[in-house]
């Protein structure tokens, strides 16, 4: 029979199962919560591999909602900031494990000039714009395209139709996005979008992680970047346009350490852009990251140039949190794969344009293991 043939029929049925829950190469699939928001479905997976790891991703703002890992002893733990009920995320809360675009990050001024027209922005952020917006990607509903499981990974695929001029952006956007969670304990993301017009395009995933099983704040765990500059920014966020070398400063995470000591010496947490050690649109790996308590190890790998290093200070206290948990400051680190903040006013960043024709196209990789 044509694997083509083969294929569609798997996801048929795997569609048509995921009232219940269904079994195949390892993993169970479950359709866990459905609610409707803005009267559109609102829909939760779980997908549960082999080894007993456990994902949720939902179609509101095509979020990675909930990743259980083990520690050294195999006991699972949720290792992603996550919320009780589907409900709970359209109400206030930091984007937790949200798709940010249609740019994510700040653009100054909230306006870019693209073939001699300047496209004026929503001003969400001390007069800059920042994740696309007032209703940017991590406020809407996307489509649960398809569910399927191909050898030893189950995979499912979000779409959203940005349309022209959505938060000032020009040309109607395209946007395919797919989880896929292996046998192997990887959570990967891949991204491809088009566009009718010229734009600028620049999308990332906002999981705040937590490797202590999220029961206490991730100063101590110890933190490898590889990246040997940094983007700096002014007073309100914005990049200057400079690389800084981070050799010896507090930005140097050459070698696994912990943010302790800065935090406690300065009061803040880390908010800034690495440029990563890699060829461009390559897959690289891009941070390791260790909780020595636990033993879990996260492994991130992008294609993307640069990433954003968030460890905020905010008391997360007020969360009504997945498994009766309750978080507070520093209770998460966020890994955000993305292009340079404000690339639309530096020639000197990667670009960020899409033309008509062109693919846009991301892949990050957060691989779970253990000591």
């Amino acid at each position: 029979m044509d694997k083509r043939i083969v294929l569609f029929i798997m996801q048929v049925w795997i569609s048509l199962a995921l009232w219940g829950q269904t079994s195949m190469c390892g993993f169970s699939i479950t359709k866990e919560d459905s609610l409707r928001y803005e009267g559109k479905p609102v829909e939760l997976i779980k997908i549960v591999n082999k080894n007993g790891m456990t994902i949720k991703v939902t179609n509101y703002a095509a979020s990675l909602a909930y990743v259980s890992a083990p520690d050294r002893n195999g006991v699972f733990e949720p290792v992603v900031l996550g919320l009780d009920s589907l409900r709970y995320y359209w109400g206030r809360q930091p984007k937790l494990g949200a798709t940010v675009g249609r740019f994510a990050n700040r653009i100054k001024n909230a306006e870019f000039r693209l073939d001699d027209k300047i496209y004026y922005l929503d001003r969400n952020n001390k007069g800059h714009s920042i994740h696309g917006g007032i209703k940017g990607f991590n406020l809407q509903v996307f489509e649960t395209d398809t569910c399927y499981i191909a050898g030893d990974t189950a995979v499912v695929v979000f779409k959203y139709l940005s349309p022209d001029m959505e938060g000032g952006f020009p040309g109607n956007l395209n946007l395919s996005l797919a989880y896929k969670f292996t046998n192997d304990n990887e959570v990967i993301l891949d991204y491809i979008a088009s566009t009718d017009k010229p734009t600028v395009i620049n999308l990332t995933n906002h999981s705040y992680f937590n490797l202590t099983g999220c029961k206490e704040s991730v100063l101590n765990h110890c933190y490898m970047i590889m990246g040997d500059s940094i983007t700096p920014v002014d007073s309100t966020g914005v990049p200057t346009g400079e690389l800084m070398p981070v050799a010896g400063t507090e930005y140097d995470f050459s070698t696994l350490r912990t943010i302790k000591h800065h935090v406690e010496q300065l009061g803040k947490g880390y908010d800034i852009n690495y440029k990563l050690n890699k060829a461009l649109d390559t897959l690289a790996l891009a941070a390791k990251v260790v909780d020595p308590v636990s033993g879990r190890v996260l492994k991130a790998y992008t294609t993307e140039p640069g990433m954003q290093f968030y460890t905020p200070a905010s008391d997360l206290s007020y969360l009504k949190a997945a498994d009766s948990l309750c978080y507070g400051k520093y209770f998460g680190f966020c890994l955000e794969m993305q292009h340079f903040p404000d690339s639309p006013h530096h020639a000197q960043f990667p670009t960020t344009v899409l033309l008509p024709g062109e693919t846009y196209r991301q892949t990050t990789i957060y691989k779970f293991e253990t000591l």
